[in-house]
């Protein structure tokens, strides 16, 4: 009697939510459908307000469930590029727009998005309007962008961060060496050192040389940037930041850091004294979420089409998730593009530290066949833009990059590990096999249980060889160079924006409005519809994947948050298990402090 009370009072239970979600949806579509018939009204003397604290994706989503993620019941935190960059152009031509108000601590983005964002900001200030920035506590990233503002506050007792830049990798040879795993691995590149923290406990001197020169020429621009912003002389930059001299307000006042040390009710003060309102009066706020929901992104007149196709993720064989480029899907979006007779042109927005370079194959091969039917090609890099993320666009009649885009890591590898040990030593399994051929147990997974015989180190080896000779090539017919000389630049070293302007990866220095410039000119055209790839899913065919698990952003949700900071190793260690066959991955992830 029990459990059949249980399972009543269980599917009531169900039965009850299901119609709570039912209603929900229903709610929220008709609330979200009559959102986007209204056009979002600006009160005159308005001000832009902009608190960038949150994760910053290529695209944003704007159905009407993109501000809450039913899986984890709380409110979406990612913010597209897209839109920001558009909110900002289309404020600086709304009359009612009066100026923006940039209230910030940290931003949570790599640097080339944030440069988007800045060059951006400075093109707002062209038409006259301010910009005033405030922050309680103001990282070096946030500082970067605040540097173009008219104005710079910082609460009495506040801080900004100003301290250079520094790269932390981590290694797990250690934690390997106690599991009795021994790692297995093959590469063709002196500089390719994805795998270096499965094979060392630091870094090898050309890995340590690429970062550093990494890191040098992302501070020269830093620096060159922000003193010219300021009006300060750069050494005296430079010596603020290498002395830590701005160790708290008085001291970022002091050394110019910042304008002036207010509280928030004085920095609203200012405000109304710029929109010319009286000290007791509301100041209009339009907050950016709010405005960016009536942009539309390069949005022309007329039937062409210039197709926007933003490949964000690491590079995956098959369909892959949401989160990541998988080879079958973008195969297939790429043919429908070119087989659209409106489609004039291509824009890859490509924001990848890469993966499969079987996957990379057949993703630049769609576009070769793109450009063989005579459409404009042109490739606009992110934050990065490495390995099989450069593999994809180097075909790329032009490729436009910021000066602090990670690209390059031109390399490919292959990595095994030995569990023999740990599976009888730690776990107490052992294995016997039998076999119709000398090497029909030739390993399909990275975890082996036996020793590579030395043919089968012979043929993987040969294999990772033949692709990067292939990448070489691949590169070199889509940069119009030698493959000798590609070689010279390549063997996995990664580059900054403005270095591979300089030694031929790249064409232009700009974002992505620069490259759809780029693509209309090539093109002929004059008036165009910007088409954004991949389609946005239906927003109920979002909800219920989230609900029944359907995709992977329930999984990445939970834990995430209950992760915290470790989630990127747990990203990290999944992407390596579900590695198969050669990889063209950028040598470890970059974390910029």
């Amino acid at each position: 009697m029990g459990q059949f009370l249980k399972f009543v009072i269980a599917t009531i239970v169900g039965l009850f939510l299901f119609i709570f979600l039912l209603v929900a949806i229903v709610g929220v579509s008709a609330l979200g459908l009559s959102s986007k018939e209204k056009a979002v009204k600006v009160k005159p003397n308005s001000i832009l307000k902009m608190s960038l604290n949150r994760e910053i994706a290529e695209r944003a989503d704007d159905d009407p469930f993109a501000n809450f993620d039913f899986a984890s019941m709380s409110p979406n935190t990612k913010m597209g590029l897209n839109k920001i960059l558009g909110s900002i152009k289309k404020a600086k031509e709304d009359d009612n727009i009066k100026g923006i108000y940039l209230e910030l601590s940290g931003i949570p983005a790599g640097l080339a998005t944030i440069e988007e964002i800045r060059n951006s900001l400075i093109d707002f200030k062209e038409a006259g309007k301010f910009i005033i920035a405030y922050g309680e506590g103001i990282t070096q990233k946030a500082y970067y962008l605040a540097s173009i503002a008219d104005q710079i506050y910082l609460n009495p007792k506040g801080l900004v961060e100003l301290k250079g830049y520094s790269a932390e990798l981590t290694f797990f040879k250690n934690a390997l060496d106690r599991l009795e795993i021994e790692p297995v691995v093959f590469y063709a590149g002196d500089f390719k050192s994805a795998t270096e923290p499965f094979r060392y406990t630091e870094m090898s001197e050309p890995n340590r040389l690429q970062y550093r020169e990494l890191l040098n020429d992302f501070y020269e621009d830093y620096v060159e940037k922000v003193s010219a912003a300021r009006n300060m002389d750069k050494m005296t930059l430079e010596d603020i930041i290498d002395n830590l001299r701005v160790r708290d307000a008085e001291t970022a006042k002091d050394n110019k850091v910042v304008d002036e040390l207010k509280y928030i009710d004085e920095v609203y003060d200012v405000l109304r004294e710029k929109v010319g309102i009286d000290e007791d009066e509301k100041i209009n706020f339009m907050s950016l979420g709010k405005y960016a929901t009536g942009v539309e992104h390069k949005k022309k007149t007329g039937k062409d089409k210039i197709a926007v196709l933003y490949a964000q993720g690491g590079i995956v064989d098959g369909k892959g998730d949401d989160s990541q480029i998988g080879s079958k899907k973008y195969a297939k979006i790429i043919q429908k593009i070119r087989e659209d007779d409106k489609v004039k042109a291509i824009v890859v927005r490509i924001n990848s530290g890469g993966g499969s370079a079987l996957a990379s194959e057949i993703i630049w091969r769609e576009l070769k066949v793109a450009k063989e039917q005579g459409i404009p090609v042109i490739a606009s890099m992110g934050d990065v833009a490495a390995s099989g993320g450069y593999y994809i666009p180097c075909i790329a009649d032009t490729i436009v990059a910021q000066e602090n885009t990670v690209t390059g890591s031109i390399g490919v590898f292959a990595l095994f590990g030995d569990f023999g040990e740990f599976y009888e030593e730690k776990m107490g399994f052992t294995f016997d096999t039998v076999k119709t051929t000398k090497h029909s147990d030739f390993p399909t997974s990275i975890m082996l249980n036996r020793d590579l015989s030395e043919d089968e180190n012979g043929i993987i080896q040969k294999s990772v060889n033949d692709i990067y000779d292939l990448f070489l090539q691949r590169v070199a017919d889509g940069r119009g160079m030698d493959t000798a000389a590609v070689h010279q630049i390549a063997q996995g070293r990664v580059w900054t924006g403005g270095q591979a302007k300089a030694n031929g990866l790249v064409d232009i220095i700009g974002g992505i409005d620069d490259a759809i410039a780029i693509a209309a000119e090539k093109a002929g055209l004059e008036e165009y519809n910007i088409a954004e790839y991949p389609k946005k899913k239906d927003p109920i065919e979002k909800i219920l994947e989230q609900i029944t698990g359907g995709g992977e952003s329930a999984k990445q949700s939970f834990l995430k948050r209950e992760l915290g900071v470790q989630y990127k190793y747990y990203k990290r260690l999944q992407s390596i298990l579900k590695m198969r066959g050669v990889q063209a991955v950028m040598p470890m992830e970059l974390d910029i402090k």
